[in-house]
């Protein structure tokens, strides 16, 4: 289970090296089976997938329950996972903590903004504290939606806030959002924790882990991927074309079952 003391020690040694860690985030129990038996050392969620598979929008404490049962399911994962929490479901840090402490998790992702727009630092920070203290051994990932958002997205405010959550107690800073090489390497070289941004356009794991990065997300890309290959696949029978090659059904239920036990 991803309680297990040792899943935590795993998970925080995946980003220390040697190579970067890439974390894909999986939306079900399904995916989540898929990327660990492709060999992922570790799985993330993804709110917007999570939200999206359940009929409900990212924004908001609507996708709360939805995050929370794939938490539960995935406990038994063989990898360590960490779960999105977006900004914790609460304005209350006690409230952050306990639902954090209750959680079969390795690590945790908090972000510092809500219903679209940034939070006050302080009280990020002090959510960040509050979990850090009530769960010792989390991953705890900071993220800061100033680029993500376009909000006070100049570096100096990006860093100020960055570092406000790690004099709190977290374990690696997490900045989505499209950024140039320089912004990178000045979050690298600034911040004593792992650092952590989304795999996009701009800059291959090669480029990222030059320039310092820690741990490279996929976020919502692999959901949304997922979405375009399954609508590719139907538009292909519907045109006359035979059907796609795919995971046989022998080996999900293999898996779902192994899980399962």
């Amino acid at each position: 289970m991803s309680t297990d003391p040792h899943h935590r020690a795993a998970f925080r040694a995946l980003h220390a090296g040697p190579g970067l860690l890439l974390l894909p985030n999986a939306w079900d129990v399904a995916s989540a089976l898929a990327l660990a038996a492709d060999g992922f050392p570790a799985v993330g969620t993804t709110s917007l997938g999570v939200a999206a598979a359940a009929g409900v929008p990212d924004t908001g404490p609507a996708g709360r329950p939805a995050t929370l049962d794939l938490a539960a399911r995935l406990a038994g994962l063989p990898v360590p996972v960490t779960v999105d929490l977006a900004d914790g479901f609460s304005a209350d840090p006690a409230e952050v903590a306990a639902l954090v402490a209750a959680l079969p998790a390795a690590g945790v992702n908090l972000e510092d903004s809500t219903g679209g727009r940034l939070a006050d630092p302080g009280l990020h920070a002090a959510k960040v504290a509050a979990v850090a203290a009530a769960v010792p051994g989390l991953f705890v990932n900071a993220r800061v939606d100033t680029c993500w958002l376009g909000e006070r997205a100049d570096l100096a405010t990006t860093l100020d806030r960055a570092r406000r959550y790690v004099a709190a107690g977290a374990s690696g800073v997490f900045v989505p959002g499209r950024l140039a090489a320089g912004e990178i390497a000045v979050l690298t070289a600034e911040l004593p924790v792992p650092v952590n941004v989304l795999a996009g356009p701009d800059h291959p794991l090669p480029r990222l882990a030059e320039l310092g990065v820690r741990r490279v997300s996929t976020g919502f890309l692999l959901f949304r991927a997922a979405l375009d290959a399954a609508v590719a696949v139907a538009r292909g029978l519907r045109d006359g074309r035979t059907a796609h090659p795919a995971t046989s059904y022998a080996e999900v239920e293999r898996r779902t079952a192994a899980h399962a036990r």
